[in-house]
């Protein structure tokens, strides 16, 4: 088992909350209306302190992937949640698109968020998550450079973390792909069935998403934590929120049931993706 687990425990479940505020809709989607700042300041001024409220009761420590613009936003808010004793990851500065960036732009933007994590937690982030969920062909290397331990952005698996590698590729049409060497990042992987924003949040024109009863992630993400429960001794379930989505009432219920369901199992531990990467045996 690749996992150092805790004696008694048979799993892991990672609480995500990825409060991307504003930032998510001036830096993914380059919208700066009233409508859309309203919508990233309900994450911070009513999201956060649902979640918080809610993770203090079931004593549940989570890993807050927080852009530098929404640092530098809502101080306060990020304040309350170092306070409460939980983990700061990185998560660009203006919830950018690395591929859609220079690699002079993305290091920039990288060096942006640490500087923001730096200024209120007084210490570098060990982990990084992009804020696209995905990497341009130098984000690995910006990454190794300023000495990250984890990465949860892909999705190579789904209950297992494994090493990320260099110089994977090229992805062409007449070879087969090859698989590079892997370095000292640990992924610990995410996906989009297990992310609450698709599912919840309307976005009109812009994406074809369609707006679901809580019902449908409620009996997904527990079918999918009951697989590996049976399924994968030590496996690792990663859980992503967003404090403007999950905060929403219908949805901060939806997420008690989901905890209640997880926590109806003996031997799983709620921990954070640094405890994860600590607990990683090599």
């Amino acid at each position: 088992m690749p996992l150092r687990l805790p004696s008694g425990y048979r799993c892991i479940v990672n609480l995500g909350c990825d409060f991307d505020a504003i930032a998510l809709w001036i830096g993914s989607y380059g919208l700066s209306s009233p409508s859309y700042m309203h919508r990233g300041e309900f994450g911070a001024r009513v999201g956060v302190p649902r979640v918080l409220g809610l993770l203090k009761k079931y004593n549940i420590k989570a890993t807050w992937c927080i852009p530098g613009h929404s640092i530098e936003t809502f101080p306060d808010v990020v304040n309350q949640i170092i306070k409460e004793g939980h983990e700061i990851a990185h998560h660009g500065y203006i919830h950018e698109n690395p591929t859609k960036l220079t690699r002079e732009q993305e290091a920039k933007f990288i060096d942006m968020g640490i500087d923001a994590i730096k200024s209120v937690t007084g210490r570098k982030p060990r982990g990084y998550r992009s804020p696209y969920w995905d990497y341009s062909q130098n984000t690995l290397e910006l990454l190794l450079e300023r000495g990250f331990e984890w990465d949860s952005s892909l999705m190579g698996n789904d209950f297992t973390p494994y090493y990320l590698r260099k110089n994977d590729g090229p992805a062409l049409l007449d070879k087969p792909y090859h698989f590079g060497e892997p370095t000292s990042i640990l992924e610990i992987p995410v996906s989009w069935y297990l992310d609450d924003f698709p599912v919840q949040e309307y976005m009109g024109s812009l994406v074809p998403w369609v707006m679901q009863d809580p019902d449908v992630i409620f009996r997904r993400w527990t079918a999918i934590f009951d697989y590996m429960y049976e399924n994968v001794p030590g496996g690792v379930l990663t859980l992503t929120t967003h404090p403007q989505t999950i905060g929403r009432a219908h949805m901060i219920t939806m997420l008690e049931r989901v905890i209640q369901h997880i926590n109806s199992r003996p031997g799983v531990l709620w921990a954070t993706l640094s405890e994860i990467r600590d607990m990683w045996v090599d």
